[in-house]
């Protein structure tokens, strides 16, 4: 109990700090480090290149080799245009549920870590714990792969790592991953009765959003399968799409935003290769034979590999063994997950609360998961000790 309510607290602290993956998230990781200080606990930070923002990596048992992280995000998605009935930004309580932007996705998982930092340090772990709070989750997943390559810095890296996105508490193995390309394609303008002399960017633009619809009904018609994915095959999906401004006018600029969810075994990047294909190949050509100035640009937005995790790996065993509930579950959403695997770590999903709750004007986590967070890491703090 004592811990569940220190959860509670901290969580009230943590929702306080407006860290929206546009802005700095400076002041919680001061916030953060100052209270992890106070239990004896040093954090190392991990800064994005413009200094604006930070990881954090902290460590608390012996250094050496398998320990398992405990990883969550510190951003959370906006707010304008969602109907709140009160400040997003304070803590509220109902009905046996928190109330605030970012109480499921992530900071209630966060700050169960936080209040479990004394009894794992009373435990005297034969094996670390370590603390991983990354950045920009939400958007361009840049802070984790900064944080995962810095893991062997100062001790060994962990072995494994659990990633406490909402799960309702079920041990999550498999996910998609998940990249996103914005393009930009420039040609020339001009008057619609000269079309000869120009190079119509949006056109341009469209073949190559025809051709990922293209795609996109070819994966769902002969790609591979991944069962227990809703849908079990890869998706390609057109988001944006901005060009032009009167009819009578040629539009020069064209620009979309394209993403692909990949079942784990597909490869999103031969989306983009076949998009650079036809744009090398066909589109740049067709434009630059009027205007020799136009561009076709191509620039990843993010990159979030998927997760695979075997059914007899340990860490499950682990997980289950801490109080992970029900069977193991494959979602279609992409966590972080994928970057500690991808750099060897074993790594599942298991966190408190529901992701339907996520990204919800009124937000919200139950006390119960909450609770049910707090035992599970008290349990593992156990067996890391035994």
């Amino acid at each position: 109990m004592a811990a569940e309510a220190e959860a509670v607290r901290l969580l009230d602290r943590l929702v306080g700090f407006d860290t929206t993956s546009a802005r700095s998230n400076l002041d919680l990781v001061q916030f953060v480090e100052q209270a992890l200080a106070s239990h004896g606990v040093t954090c190392r930070r991990v800064p994005d290149p413009g200094g604006q923002k930070a990881a954090l990596h902290a460590v608390i048992g012996p250094a050496v080799a398998g320990g398992v992280a405990l990883s969550a995000h510190a951003d959370c998605v906006p707010v304008e245009g969602q109907a709140w009935q009160a400040d997003p930004f304070v803590l509220r309580r109902a009905a046996g549920r928190l109330i605030g932007r970012g109480t499921v996705d992530m900071k209630g998982f966060w700050a169960c870590v936080m209040a479990a930092v004394p009894g794992l340090r009373a435990k005297q772990l034969k094996r670390p714990v370590h603390l991983c709070l990354s950045f920009d989750e939400e958007t361009t997943f840049a802070g984790a792969p900064l944080l995962v390559a810095s893991l062997g810095e100062t001790g060994p890296p962990p072995a494994w790592c659990i990633v406490g996105e909402p799960s309702g508490m079920a041990p999550v193995v498999a996910h998609k991953g998940y990249a996103s390309w914005e393009v930009t394609v420039t040609g020339r303008t001009g008057h619609s009765s000269q079309t000869h002399r120009t190079a119509n960017a949006l056109e341009a633009a469209a073949e190559a959003v025809a051709l990922l619809k293209q795609l996109a009904r070819r994966y769902a018609a002969e790609g591979r399968r991944a069962e227990g994915f809703e849908p079990p095959w890869t998706t390609v999906h057109t988001g944006t799409f901005h060009a032009g401004s009167i009819l009578n006018i040629v539009p020069d600029l064209a620009e979309f935003v394209f993403e692909v969810r990949s079942v784990p075994g597909d490869p999103a990047e031969a989306v983009r290769a076949a998009v650079e294909d036809l744009a090398q190949g066909t589109l740049l050509p067709a434009l630059r034979a009027t205007a020799p100035e136009a561009e076709f640009r191509i620039r990843r937005r993010c990159d979030a590999p998927p997760l695979d995790l075997p059914e007899a790996s340990p860490l499950l065993a682990l997980a289950r063994a801490c109080g992970a509930v029900g069977a193991p579950a494959r979602v279609p959403f992409a966590t972080e997950a994928g970057v500690f695997q991808r750099a060897g770590i074993a790594t599942l999903v298991c966190g408190p609360g529901q992701v339907a709750q996520a990204h919800q004007p009124e937000e919200w986590i139950a006390d119960s998961e909450i609770a049910a967070c707090c035992a599970f890491l008290d349990r593992l703090g156990d067996r890391l000790a035994a």
